[in-house]
């Protein structure tokens, strides 16, 4: 409690030092979404330094979320020249607006090289808070970034004007139902986030990682994760204080980080918050990544945020727990103790499930990258197919729905363990569904597909915009009705009955529900460059035109920006692998087929009659897998001359994944494959035994 939100300047800090007018004025713009009052931008300014400064900040920043994935930031320091010497001041207008260099940012051919001009704009409604680093201390502001002619170039403006969106039509639906009290509607995020971490040490031997973040050759040490002893198992000692010390960062800046585990594959954990408003929830967790990181090498460890930094193992990913609350304290995914009677609820939890289901391929697109498509549908993360977990409860009023009105609700009941002096548990309406990408869990849905390098705001960008496309069309039918509750029912039933195909309570890993979902007729899109193709078609500008959260050029432009990381991302690889193979791998083998040779050579020279018919086969083995990875080197570097040849943005894309990436793996084989021949004391790096059980 004493260091919980120490750095942040919260509204509790606010009400201490702002004049009481201009503390109201402020938290009516955060509470209500209002536009802010630019006559108070001095007075937060003041205070916010001479909070900062008593802590000992020298500088502040307009720290920004750009379409890199990660976040930016440039320091200014309080001084300001006096005839006397030197001032310490911050005003409202270095407080409002800021401005960096656009050009050197993605965007999308929305800037060219010689237009340098760019904004970032105060987010009130996120708090500025102090980041401590060795010891230097800096004011943190949250803000938005734009370009010289308005347009969005990062990640934090299109998910205020998402929020602003649902809210809009979200309210227009609790108004049909009586609810004149709420003036807002905000959707609240609990993103769990999942990591490796590695001794510094074998990170600093490996290119791989320090290059591409994953482990481009590696072969599987004779255990893995098929015991399961390592999930929520003892933490080591130097994961625990290494956690700890993650957690005290995360307090002081106010992040709720509530709990932390072993996860599945070794050397692998996670952590999750307790839930917020989404563009804060976002903010924070960009801060929980930085701060994994940063915390991991005081320890001598470095964090691993890739989606599969180990083939072989379950990779991460950042389970993005989603839901509604309106102002007046109410959570529009709750289902209450008679979910069936619950209009209100069934309304917005049919519209979720049509956005869902006319949307899968845009929520298929937001979690699309080089570092995902190793991961989804790999027996670990849901597969690329999109569907909908209700469990039996709600499965069951859903089947109700669609022959006419739901009349009942499945109750929990005690579950009775056996054991005299156990409690009776309470048992849940239904199950969890692990291997389900969008699953209803109580009161909220769970988004399971992100990866773990992404920034939450793209995925909460469409599942907020397509849930107000849907909560708009209810609400342009309902509002003309005149028999409210006759025209509801008989929507949720045309909704239900329609849209019932994208609901699968099953296992989602499974090859029967691979044909059974081709059979229903949901896509299947396996691969970054098809998934991406989603952003750009028609529906989908109209879709984000409608609701003003992108225009049309701003579409265009993260289409061209992802596709482009996208080719960077493969292309760095690829080049790693050529240099790793060429520099380590293959000067490795060929020392130790030589040391072997000549031990045939030193044998029989003393006797024709020692047999080495096992230092000839290794020999053997050995010379074919370099020889076959001379070739593969030869024909990955060709793959990716031609690759990188190909003007056209999008054929690109496809040639990386359809001729380099498989030109990676052929690669990658020799060189798994001669790690098992090739002796330890030769070797050129460290292997998965070390890295994934030395820590």
């Amino acid at each position: 409690m004493e260091i919980f939100g120490q750095n942040v300047f919260s509204q509790d800090v606010m009400r201490e030092r702002l004049p009481k007018a201009v503390y109201k004025n402020l938290k009516k713009t955060i509470d209500e979404g209002l536009p802010l009052d630019p006559s108070i931008a001095d007075v937060v300014a003041t205070a916010m330094k001479e909070w900062a400064i008593e802590r000992g900040a020298t500088h502040f920043t307009h720290w920004f979320q750009p379409m890199t994935g990660v976040t930016a930031e440039k320091h200014d320091s309080f001084i300001t020249p006096t005839d006397a010497g030197i001032m310490m001041e911050f005003s409202g207008k270095e407080l409002i607006k800021g401005e960096p260099d656009a050009s050197s940012f993605p965007s999308g051919g929305l800037r060219a090289t010689f237009e340098a001009r760019g904004y970032t704009a105060w987010d009130c409604t996120s708090p500025a808070f102090l980041r401590e680093e060795a010891d230097v201390v800096t004011l943190c502001i949250p803000t938005a970034f734009c370009s010289y002619t308005g347009e969005a170039l990062d990640k934090k403006t299109p998910l205020l004007r998402s929020m602003e969106a649902l809210s809009t039509q979200a309210l227009r639906i609790l108004r049909l139902f009586g609810n004149q009290t709420a003036n807002r509607v905000t959707s609240t995020v609990g993103p769990e986030q999942e990591y490796f971490l590695v001794d510094k040490s074998f990170f600093e031997e490996r290119l791989d990682l320090m290059m591409a973040g994953r482990t481009l050759f590696g072969a599987m040490p004779p255990k893995g994760q098929e015991l399961e002893d390592h999930y929520f198992g003892t933490i080591k000692e130097r994961v625990v204080s290494y956690m700890k010390e993650v957690n005290t960062e995360l307090w002081k800046l106010g992040v709720t980080a509530k709990t932390q585990h072993n996860e599945v594959a070794p050397s692998q954990f996670e952590i999750a918050p307790i839930f917020e408003t989404t563009n804060i929830a976002t903010d924070h967790n960009q801060l929980v990544m930085d701060t994994l990181k940063r915390v991991a090498l005081r320890h001598d460890m470095v964090c691993l945020l890739h989606e599969k930094p180990f083939a072989g193992v379950n990779g991460s990913g950042k389970h993005n727990n989603w839901s509604m609350s309106s102002s007046d304290g109410q959570n529009l995914l709750e289902p209450g103790h008679t979910p069936h009677e619950n209009a209100q609820f069934l309304t917005f939890l049919m519209a979720t499930i049509k956005a869902v289901d006319e949307y899968a391929g845009l929520l298929r697109m937001t979690c699309a990258n080089a570092g995902n498509d190793h991961r989804l549908g790999a027996n670990e993360a849901p597969p690329a197919i999109i569907s909908v977990f209700l469990g039996e409860q709600l499965a069951d009023i859903m089947e109700q729905i669609e022959k006419g009105g739901a009349k009942s609700s499945k109750k929990g009941t005690d579950m009775q363990i056996g054991v005299t002096t156990l409690p009776a548990l309470p048992k849940d309406t239904t199950d969890r569904n692990r291997t389900s990408p969008f699953a209803f869990t109580g009161n909220k849905f769970e988004f399971r597909m992100v990866g773990s390098t992404f920034s939450i705001s793209g995925p909460n960008v469409i599942i907020n915009t397509i849930i107000a496309e849907v909560l708009r069309q209810f609400a342009d039918k309902l509002e003309k009705s005149k028999d409210f509750s006759a025209d509801l029912q008989k929507l949720l039933q045309e909704t239900a009955k329609k849209h019932k195909r994208i609901v699968f309570n099953g296992n989602n890993y499974s090859d029967e529900w691979v044909a059974e979902a081709k059979k229903r007729g949901l896509p299947n899109i396996p691969s970054t460059p098809e998934a991406l193709k989603e952003l750009i078609k028609k529906e989908s500008v109209e879709l984000f035109t409608r609701h003003k959260v992108f225009t049309e050029k701003e579409i265009h432009a993260r289409y061209e920006i992802v596709v482009e990381q996208y080719v960077k991302t493969l292309n760095i690889e690829a080049l790693t692998m050529i240099d790793m193979a060429k520099q380590s791998i293959m000067p490795a083998a060929t020392s130790f087929i030589t040391e072997v040779a000549q031990s045939i050579s030193s044998v029989a020279a003393v006797s024709s009659k020692i047999d080495v018919s096992a230092q000839k086969e290794t020999l053997e083995e050995a010379s074919k897998l370099l020889s076959a990875m001379n070739k593969n080197v030869k024909a990955l570097q060709k793959a990716l001359d031609n690759a990188l040849a190909i003007e056209d943005l999008a054929k690109q894309a496809t040639a990386f994944r359809e001729k380099v990436f498989a030109q990676m793996l052929a690669l990658r084989a020799d060189g798994d494959a001669l790690e098992k021949i090739v002796s330890a004391d030769y070797w050129p790096m460290p292997t998965y035994a070390e890295m994934l059980f030395i820590l």
